[in-house]
């Protein structure tokens, strides 16, 4: 039965797209409907894949901002000026056309809601969709876990979910932002990347053993993560998620 799991997980399935959202000028919010997707766990991923007319194929896997049961799925794309998928993806892709899933994929960076431990989010740019799906996750639940999201990001302009991150806000998750080019009027930290101190006072003290995921570019999650053990966070509690210059 589980190895019947698994094979249905790795093989493809062709979703519509359902709905789409404008999150930036460069990142959409593609909502797909999937028949008989087995739903999945906030933080796992799927592998995308594009057929042109001459039969070539093109994949890229891309995280889940949902999570949980039913066959509709949810996955932010960041437009790359030189991809071969996200372009197709953000300005191409319409409402009733198909695209080729599969998964989930992944079960190591996961959240789940009997978890009763703190957790600390922090992401970097587009790293923040799978944290979404986890804090989605903790409302769609009714927990009270003490949740808190370190989200760093060039501009205001190019956070994702603003709204949403807002109303996260009032539902007992702390947010706090890293602004490294630009920051709004009356922010009370100056532009700039991400540092020990900003961790330190918007993330759990490493005596409260929290869960901590970080996700985002290579350089940002192994920055962040040296962070986090030279604040005495224990290793085995940081889980850490990256993605390269394709995304």
């Amino acid at each position: 039965m589980a190895r019947a799991a698994v094979s249905r997980r790795l093989s493809w399935q062709v979703a519509r797209l359902a709905e789409v959202r404008v999150e930036t000028p460069s990142a959409r919010t593609l909502v797909l409907d999937v028949p008989g997707w087995p739903g999945n766990l906030a933080g796992q991923h799927t592998d995308v894949r594009l057929t042109a007319e001459d039969g070539y194929t093109a994949q890229r896997s891309y995280s889940l901002g949902s999570s949980g049961d039913g066959e509709r799925i949810e996955l932010t794309v960041q437009r790359v000026e030189d991809g071969e998928v996200s372009p197709y993806l953000t300005d191409v892709f319409a409402v009733g056309d198909p695209v080729e899933v599969r998964g989930p994929i992944g079960g190591w960076f996961v959240w789940r809601p009997s978890d009763p431990a703190p957790v600390l989010l922090v992401a970097g740019g587009s790293g923040i969709v799978p944290l979404m799906a986890m804090i989605r996750a903790r409302r769609a639940a009714g927990a009270k876990t003490p949740f808190r999201l370190l989200y760093s990001v060039r501009s205001p302009a190019e956070l994702y979910y603003a709204d949403e991150l807002r109303g996260a806000a009032l539902s007992g998750v702390e947010v706090s932002y890293v602004y490294t080019r630009s920051a709004p009027d009356g922010a009370a930290r100056a532009p700039g990347r991400i540092g020990v101190a900003d961790v330190n006072t918007g993330g759990w003290p490493a005596s409260f053993e929290p869960a901590c995921f970080v996700c985002g570019p290579t350089g940002f999650v192994e920055a962040v993560s040296d962070m986090l053990l030279a604040l005495g966070h224990d290793p085995r509690r940081v889980k850490t998620e990256r993605f390269g210059p394709t995304g």
